[in-house]
């Protein structure tokens, strides 16, 4: 947290601060980069999308929505994130933003639990072709191989958790039927019950 902190907390940050509080947070100087412990390797692994941001070469941010299977984001070493870009609309905006400015951020939110992690970090795009084991490495599942183009390569420089405050709780079609199922068992048991009585 520190660290990323340190990144955002600019003058500017500061001088709002100081006009809308009357004072400004500050950080030391910390170490170089945040290490992904094996905790939020975890809890990136158990996400199926994420939300990365760039800049084109006039200046605008653009975000982008990723999804795939839980896990689609992987961990490569306590520095590197990593994940396979299939077919798509064809604009190529992130991949071209991040030909003239690597840097990247990525949000990751865990509604059920209110939680979101922030990362921050430089990217690469490398051709599928001529990258074939990392492509395999990268590869959510067998049958999704085929359809990769490019690989996404992110050197994590921080990451932050924020708090819970304002996230909506939303739960995926799976996490409701799994919620659900005990209750569906039980009316089951019930209707035969009334069957049986009839």
């Amino acid at each position: 947290m520190d660290k990323f902190m340190q990144i955002m907390l600019t003058p500017a940050v500061q001088a709002a601060e100081d006009r809308y509080f009357g004072k400004h947070q500050s950080v030391e100087a910390t170490h170089e980069r945040d290490a992904i412990s094996p905790d939020v390797a975890a809890k990136i692994a158990s996400r199926d999308s994420f939300y990365m941001a760039t800049t084109n070469s006039d200046g605008w941010p653009y975000i982008q929505h990723r999804g795939g299977p839980a896990g689609f984001l992987k961990v490569l070493n306590p520095h590197q994130l990593g994940f396979a870009d299939f077919k798509g609309n064809r604009q190529m905006l992130s991949t071209g933003n991040l030909d003239g400015n690597d840097r990247v951020a990525l949000f990751l939110m865990d509604y059920p639990n209110r939680e979101r992690l922030k990362i921050l970090g430089h990217a690469k795009v490398l051709d599928v072709r001529g990258n074939a084991d990392l492509a395999d490495q990268l590869s959510p599942s067998p049958e999704l191989r085929a359809r990769i183009e490019r690989l996404f390569l992110i050197d994590v420089v921080s990451f932050d958790w924020n708090c819970p405050q304002y996230i909506t709780p939303r739960f995926t079609e799976e996490q409701v039927r799994a919620a659900v199922k005990p209750l569906n068992q039980r009316i089951a048991e019930l209707e035969a019950a009334l069957k049986a009585k009839s």
